[in-house]
């Protein structure tokens, strides 16, 4: 029977659920050095055979030995490019940790309860509106880190889709990286455990 392993790759590292219980543990690379605006396992590309063999150790040691039959189930930053999605899968795809990957952005693991919502974060480069419709990202809207205008981003979340100009739909403050204080009084604050609970128990035929 395929099992499911949650997993967030944050600004700066990646979480991993521990097999027993609801706890994340950190996967860090030894000799990684971050760039600034540059996503931390772009380093990875650098001395990929080196990464996936550290990091297939490290869930053998979580997990065990038979990882054939699990499925990485990895949330991403929500500017996550469509190359950088082809590599993260690649990557974890060939580590001979899993047996297959399944990718959903941040921002559509929320809520729970919600059909329809805006999130918004903060990457490593833009800061993110998105509007979630039925689990699916239906548009989204980058606002570069060092240079964006907080008042604009909060009329912005109000008219980001025809469909919540008139209705109104609830607002998340993805918080996970606790770099949101501009935007606390946008919407519900996701803290790390929050947003960490939330992805504990992921149904991967969302994803």
């Amino acid at each position: 029977m395929t099992k499911t392993i949650p997993m967030v790759i944050t600004n700066d590292t990646i979480l991993v659920k521990e097999k027993e219980g609801d706890r994340f543990i950190a996967f860090n690379m030894p000799g990684i050095s971050p760039e600034v605006n540059i996503p931390f396992y772009h380093e990875f590309a650098k001395r990929i055979a080196e990464c996936q063999y550290n990091f297939k150790e490290f869930i053998k040691k979580e997990y065990g030995k038979k990882l054939t039959k699990y499925i990485l189930a990895i949330i991403i930053p929500d500017d996550t490019s469509a190359l950088e999605r082809i590599f993260i899968n690649e990557f974890f795809v060939n580590s001979g940790a899993c047996k297959a990957v399944a990718l959903m952005n941040m921002g559509q693991a929320l809520s729970k309860t919600h059909t329809k919502y805006i999130s918004v974060s903060k990457t490593k480069r833009n800061v993110v509106l998105q509007y979630i419709n039925n689990n699916e990202v239906t548009v989204s809207k980058l606002y570069d880190c060092s240079n964006y205008n907080v008042k604009q981003i909060y009329e912005d979340a109000k008219r980001l889709h025809i469909d919540i100009e008139y209705t109104g739909v609830p607002v998340f403050v993805n918080n996970i990286n606790m770099n949101m204080d501009d935007f606390f009084e946008l919407g519900e604050v996701i803290s790390p455990k929050d947003f960490l609970d939330k992805i504990a128990a992921i149904d991967v035929e969302k994803l």
